[in-house]
């Protein structure tokens, strides 16, 4: 599932098929060109040493106090942020471990929005973050849906059927079935999608 997400901003070439942005082959496309289209969210986002502002500009130097304010707002990351003596100044250490697995994700969200992709890919970023912070991950899509289209990786069929609209079921690298979410879980094509639901394997 990582890999076929890697595609999309060009990490990996597909070695058949296409992958089209707006009807355009990707591979058509200059590469710095795509990727200001994107917003990449890995499993493990990585901080880096400085302050919340220069991490918040680390994908576009030039966005306005303004701008990273408004990205930590919509990523959920303002009222942490604000409640620091420093603020947009307070101090990152390297790899964030300074701040909780949480905050670290919602400031590696807020990086991103910084940039205003027209796609968000999100690489299972709920999956070393407390039930809490999910909660606020997921509140944060909900509200940047109607804005973008969103992609996310899950392992976790209870997020994919709260939060997605359509959803493809992967199994050993093989796309099993892609439908609308609700379709999909209630009344699945395919019997290995039926089994996978149903908890008689997986």
């Amino acid at each position: 599932k990582s890999s076929v997400v890697s595609l999309i901003p060009r990490l990996y070439d597909v070695s058949a098929g296409q992958v089209l942005f707006d009807g355009v082959d990707i591979r058509d496309m200059d590469l710095k060109t795509l990727r200001k289209h994107i917003g990449y969210v890995p499993q493990k986002g990585v901080l880096f040493s400085g302050t919340i502002a220069s991490n918040l500009r680390f994908g576009n130097d030039e966005a306005t106090g303004e701008e990273i304010r408004r990205a930590a707002k919509i990523a959920q990351a303002a009222d942490f942020i604000e409640e620091k003596e420093e603020k947009y100044d307070s101090p990152i250490a390297q790899g964030g471990s300074n701040v909780s697995g949480g905050q670290k994700q919602r400031l590696c969200i807020a990086r991103v929005l910084a940039v205003q992709p027209d796609v968000l890919l999100m690489d299972e970023p709920c999956s070393a973050i407390d039930p809490t912070s999910v909660s606020k991950v997921e509140d944060l899509m909900a509200e940047l849906a109607p804005e973008m289209t969103i992609i996310i990786v899950t392992h976790s069929m209870q997020q994919a059927a709260r939060i997605s609209d359509k959803t493809a079921f992967f199994l050993l690298g093989e796309i099993i079935e892609y439908n609308d979410t609700t379709e999909l879980f209630s009344r699945p094509q395919n019997k290995k999608t039926e089994e996978y639901i149903t908890g008689r394997f997986g």
